[in-house]
């Protein structure tokens, strides 16, 4: 095949990584230009934006993880890039100044460290190229220590998929690789050559989470997901929806009750949990759950904490301080933000009108403040 339809197949077959630097806005998530199906715009960890050049160097892949559709044994179109390919059609795009970055994975082709030397050296020669700008790799679990400090010694930002919380729901999904050595163990030391004052400080990591495969409650995740933010100071953690029928048969997400819908939604409250923890000064110990450990599809995590606290309502716009503020369903940081700049400069808010237009937002936060 050509490159080009090669590069078709493998930026397509990249779409189940999230662990780049996708947003969770609307407007954002998993979202390609019309023109290059390998073209993303994302929002990166540090708040910043760009365009990324998004593909696998191969689909072909000896792991069996279930939920994956790249998995071996399944019936696909399968092709690879070499390096020197990869990296001048990347070269050539960016000269264009069509993209900016490039976020590179990889199925599994032989083992994790042949893999890796592949990805690696993608990176090198667009580094010897005099390429300084961002440049996201995929480490492969199972990697050894040798090969992770060769691509952190290349990425801007690096990530390894956590797949699922713990190493009981993680049986469900993979017999080839082993949760504590192959994805634990090779994130925990990501983080600690990463950390303030080392030498590969500034190279930032990300994670991803399978949601509704395995048997993982929503409690789980977010429980590991505050130990990879407060324990290993992991940049972001993503969350995919288990793509129901693209996984084995066997698989608990198979024949779970749940709709493609409700799991879609599921996802969304987990980020809406996640932006709780991140920005809003939530700790994983405030995010309500249901009674079965999962975040309820109903309403957002925010207003569900707000039901069970009326204590803590109504909240003063003209007296309280923005970590209150932040606690209002339907107050974000930028009305909080707006709310703070004009008691700065004096001024007294006495109705609704002053906080913005009318609208759905607007109107839950008036039931939780007074003014």
């Amino acid at each position: 095949m050509e490159i080009s339809e090669r590069l078709e197949i493998l930026s397509r077959d990249s779409r189940y990584d999230l662990a780049c630097a996708c947003a969770p806005r609307h407007d954002e998530h998993r979202r390609r230009s019309e023109e290059n199906k390998w073209i993303y715009p994302v929002s990166l960890p540090n708040g910043g934006s760009t365009y990324l050049f998004k593909t696998l160097l191969s689909n072909g892949c000896v792991n069996n993880c279930k939920y994956c559709p790249l998995r071996a044994g399944v019936d696909s179109r399968r092709c690879f890039l070499n390096p020197e390919e990869l990296a001048g059609v990347f070269l050539s795009y960016y000269k264009a100044r069509r993209v900016s970055g490039l976020f590179l994975s990889s199925a599994v082709a032989k083992s994790p460290d042949e893999t890796m030397e592949r990805i690696n050296r993608t990176a090198l020669i667009l580094r010897k190229a005099q390429f300084r700008g961002y440049i996201h790799l995929k480490i492969i679990p199972g990697a050894s220590d040798a090969a992770i400090r060769s691509t952190l010694a290349l990425a801007s930002a690096v990530s390894l998929n956590i797949e699922t919380a713990g190493e009981n729901n993680f049986k469900y999904l993979s017999t080839a690789k082993d949760y504590l050595r192959d994805i634990i163990r090779p994130i925990e030391l990501i983080s600690r050559l990463t950390a303030k004052g080392s030498y590969y400080e500034g190279v930032k990591q990300t994670t991803q989470f399978v949601v509704g495969a395995a048997q993982e409650t929503d409690s789980q995740i977010i429980g590991y997901s505050w130990k990879l933010y407060k324990g290993l100071s992991l940049s972001r953690v993503y969350f995919s929806a288990y793509q129901r029928g693209a996984g084995s048969s066997d698989l608990p997400g198979e024949r779970s009750s749940s709709t493609c819908a409700d799991i879609l939604t599921r996802e969304h409250r987990l980020y809406q949990a996640d932006w709780l923890i991140r920005k809003y000064g939530f700790g994983a110990e405030e995010i309500p759950f249901e009674p079965d450990g999962n975040l309820s599809l109903a309403s957002d995590p925010k207003e569900s904490w707000a039901r069970r606290h009326p204590e803590y309502f109504p909240v003063n716009v003209n007296k309280d301080d923005k970590c209150r503020l932040l606690r209002v369903p339907g107050l974000g940081q930028v009305t909080a933000e707006k709310i703070l700049s004009m008691r700065k400069a004096g001024a007294r808010i006495r109705s609704p009108a002053a906080l913005g237009k009318p609208g759905k937002l607007l109107n839950k936060a008036l039931r939780y403040i007074t003014f």
